[in-house]
């Protein structure tokens, strides 16, 4: 049930390397159910997608999966749990958009925009050339990329389609139409849709 006090978190998930002995699939799984362990509630999981590894020629093919779930949690503090489940899975941070076990990115907090818009409205215009090397110093909610990748918005589709992005004003349905064709199709699912009743 969603209380006030609660905010809607959006969270992509990807890896695209295997964690001995298991793979990329297996570590996904095992994001989602330490997920489930934190005090969150009405937990949804998207189905599992193949997308081409991004940027082209950084390694494997991604596996990659969205969840929503109410939380109470701030922003900060939600990230530092992400981060601790990534450590977990055997995350090693060494290079930007690099290859990786697990990836979990805070993509949205309901409403929120963090620190405030013109940070947002600046990373979110970051020439494409400036955004493998830049890397921001405060957190930025939502995504300030989410918008334009296909990987990211093919799976949050499966569980928040309509959320709405707070500063572009556009729903996930519609920033998903706006990506191009051959990205949209590129990315293949690898489970079957989820039945609502299940709250997977």
């Amino acid at each position: 049930m969603w209380h006030s006090e609660h905010n809607l978190a959006l969270v992509a998930l990807g890896g695209n390397i295997a964690a001995h002995p298991d793979n990329p699939e297996a570590n996904l799984g095992r994001a989602i159910n330490m997920l489930r362990d934190l005090d969150h509630s009405g937990l949804r999981v998207s189905r599992l997608f193949r997308t081409p590894c991004f940027p082209p020629g950084a390694g494997p093919d991604f596996v990659n999966a969205a969840v929503r779930f109410d939380t109470a949690l701030g922003a900060a503090a939600l990230l530092a749990h992400l981060h601790r489940i990534e450590a977990a899975l055997g995350r090693v941070r060494r290079e930007r958009w690099g290859a990786r076990v697990i990836d979990l990115d805070l993509l949205a907090l309901g409403a929120q925009v963090l620190p405030d818009a013109a940070t947002f409205d600046h990373w979110a215009r970051l020439p494409p050339d400036q955004q493998r090397s830049a890397t921001p110093g405060d957190l930025i909610v939502p995504h300030p990329r989410l918008h334009e990748r296909a990987f990211v918005l093919v799976p949050l589709a499966d569980v928040a389609p309509d959320w709405v992005h707070p500063v572009l004003g556009r729903s996930v349905r519609a920033m998903l139409a706006a990506c191009p064709a051959a990205d949209r199709a590129a990315i293949v699912p690898l489970t079957a849709a989820c039945d609502d009743d299940a709250g997977c």
